[in-house]
C-alpha cells in the first residue's frame, strides 16, 4: 500500500484540517492522524496565516501538505480542502482536536459494509484544555427534525462525507455561517435526501477551551458578546426555516412553533438514546 500522501492518487480518506495559530494544539492533532493504521490517506493541513509556531509544527509531520494563504474564515479553509481532496471519504478535524486510534479503519470498515451511505458519523469524547477526558457524546441514527429543532447533535471532528456523493456534487460548507456551518451543513445534507449512518464508536476527541467559537460567545457578558450569540441565534434559525416547517406567514408564530417543536424533541432526544441502546447495547 502506497503510504506517501504526496504521490498517492486515490487514498482512503482525506482528512482536512483549518488552522489558524493553533500550535499550541495542532501538535496532537497531527500526531493522531499519523498513527492511524491499515488505511491510507492524505492530510491537508490549510492555513490562513498563522503567526505563531504552527509552520514550524507542521514540518515535524512528514505526512502533513501544509498549505498557508489568506482565507475568509474556518469554512473558506475546509472548502480549499474538499477541492483538493482525493480521497474515497473526507472529513475536517481541527487542529485543537484529535482522532482516536484505530479510528480510520473503523470508519472504513463501517463504509464497506455500508455502500449506499453517503455520510459515516460517530461517537466522540469531549477532552479538557489539556487533553483530559471530561465526558462522551453518544448519539443515534440520523433525525433532520433533532438537527433542526433541538441542534446540531452530530460532531465534525468524528463525521465523514463520502466524496463522490457530496463533495464531488458541490455540496460545501457556505461561508455565510461563521458560527454553525457544521449544522447548516448536515441539515442541508439531509433536506436533499443524502443518507447519514451512525457508527456507534468513539472516534475522536473534542477539546473545550475558552478559545472554541461558539463557547465563546456563552461566556462574553459584553455587548459585543450578547450580540455574537444573537447571531449565532440567527444563523440556526435561518437554516431551520430553509429545511424545517414553516406553517404561518407571521414569524412570531413561527418562532412559537419552533419552541414547541424544540421541547417535543429535546424529551425525545434521551429516549431515542435508550431505545438504540436497548436495541443495539451499550457504545
Amino acid at each position: 500500500m502506497n503510504t506517501d500522501p504526496k504521490t498517492m492518487s486515490n487514498p482512503d480518506f482525506t482528512i482536512i484540517t483549518p488552522s489558524f495559530n493553533y500550535g499550541n494544539y495542532i501538535r496532537e492533532c497531527l500526531d493522531s492522524v499519523k498513527r492511524q493504521e491499515e488505511v491510507s490517506f492524505e492530510h491537508l493541513v490549510i492555513d490562513g496565516g498563522s503567526t505563531d509556531n504552527t509552520a514550524q509544527v507542521v514540518e515535524d509531520f512528514t505526512h502533513a501538505i501544509f498549505i498557508q494563504e489568506p482565507d475568509k474564515g474556518m469554512s473558506d479553509a475546509i472548502n480549499k480542502g474538499f477541492k483538493l481532496a482525493k480521497g474515497n471519504w473526507v472529513m475536517w478535524l481541527n487542529a485543537d482536536d484529535r482522532l482516536k486510534p484505530g479510528a480510520l479503519s473503523t470508519v472504513k470498515e463501517w463504509a464497506e459494509s455500508h455502500p449506499r451511505s453517503d455520510i459515516l458519523y460517530g461517537c466522540w469524547n469531549f477532552i479538557d484544555e489539556v487533553g483530559s477526558f471530561k465526558r462522551r457524546m453518544t448519539l443515534f441514527p440520523y433525525s433532520q427534525n433533532m438537527m433542526l429543532y433541538v441542534g446540531c447533535y452530530i460532531g465534525s471532528t468524528s463525521t465523514f462525507l463520502r466524496k463522490s456523493t457530496v463533495i464531488d456534487e458541490g455540496h460545501h460548507l457556505s461561508i455565510d455561517f461563521k458560527y454553525v456551518m457544521d449544522g447548516e451543513y448536515y441539515a442541508r445534507l439531509g433536506h436533499i435526501g443524502k443518507t447519514f449512518t451512525y457508527i456507534p464508536h468513539v472516534l475522536a476527541d473534542f477539546r473545550l477551551h475558552g478559545g472554541n467559537l461558539s463557547k465563546r460567545n456563552y461566556s462574553d457578558q459584553s455587548v459585543g458578546g450578547w450580540l455574537a450569540l444573537q447571531k449565532q441565534f440567527a444563523e440556526t434559525r435561518a437554516y431551520r426555516r430553509s429545511y424545517g416547517i414553516r406553517l404561518f406567514s407571521d414569524e412570531n408564530l413561527n418562532t412559537l412553533t419552533d419552541a414547541f417543536l424544540y421541547l417535543i424533541y429535546r424529551a425525545l432526544k434521551p429516549v431515542m438514546k435508550l431505545i438504540y441502546k436497548f436495541l443495539h447495547g451499550p457504545t
